[in-house]
């Protein structure tokens, strides 16, 4: 972990997830495609208001990003905006070399670092003691990557992304409050309406 990037992860403000996600869904203007990693972050993006262009993780750790970069290369035209959380992400840090290499321009990934697996129990992940999920984006040459230093700052970076400027990976430091809602834990009917969502079935 460089300074400077350990300085910007210390520095940043501990903000909600709920409200950050209000925020971001507010910017969606074009049928982004959001898919929401699972637990609390797919639970506040159900609670944002339900939208069929919306992909909710059931199960599945670590996959909102690979699956978020395998929809904006199907729909190059569409921006994909993946929430991920920080343990979701630390299982499965080879996605974003793999990002790197393919430069999707129509990608955002959002990561929600609150340092814990929280809905099994609160055990601390790795970045809560020495990994710096923006350091290590960096490193796999995500150069587009930065803490969000409070929520007026999240709100600018997340609308320069949309311009599909990207990949572009957003950090941003929460706190440990629960998800606001759950989730209708109905596979079939998820995946039917994404579909719907993205044209690709009627």
């Amino acid at each position: 972990m460089t300074q400077n990037s350990a300085l910007s992860a210390h520095n940043a403000k501990v903000m909600n997830r709920f409200e950050l996600t209000r925020r971001a869904v507010a910017q969606l203007k074009h049928d982004e495609a959001v898919i929401g990693g699972i637990g609390n972050t797919n639970f506040d993006l159900w609670m944002s208001g339900q939208r069929p262009q919306n992909f909710y993780m059931l199960g599945s750790m670590g996959l909102a990003i690979p699956i978020a970069f395998g929809v904006a290369i199907a729909q190059p035209k569409r921006h994909v905006v993946a929430l991920e959380g920080d343990g979701s992400l630390l299982m499965q840090l080879g996605c974003l070399a793999t990002v790197a290499m393919r430069k999707p321009k129509n990608l955002t990934m959002v990561v929600w670092d609150n340092g814990m697996y929280q809905i099994t129990g609160g055990q601390p992940t790795a970045s809560a003691a020495v990994a710096d999920i923006v350091a290590v984006a960096r490193g796999c040459g995500l150069s587009n990557s930065a803490w969000a230093a409070d929520e007026d700052d999240f709100d600018r970076l997340f609308a320069a992304a949309l311009k599909d400027g990207g990949p572009t990976l957003i950090a941003a430091r929460i706190d440990d409050k629960p998800g606001t809602g759950t989730t209708d834990r109905d596979p079939v009917q998820i995946r039917q309406r994404f579909m719907m969502g993205l044209g690709v079935r009627k």
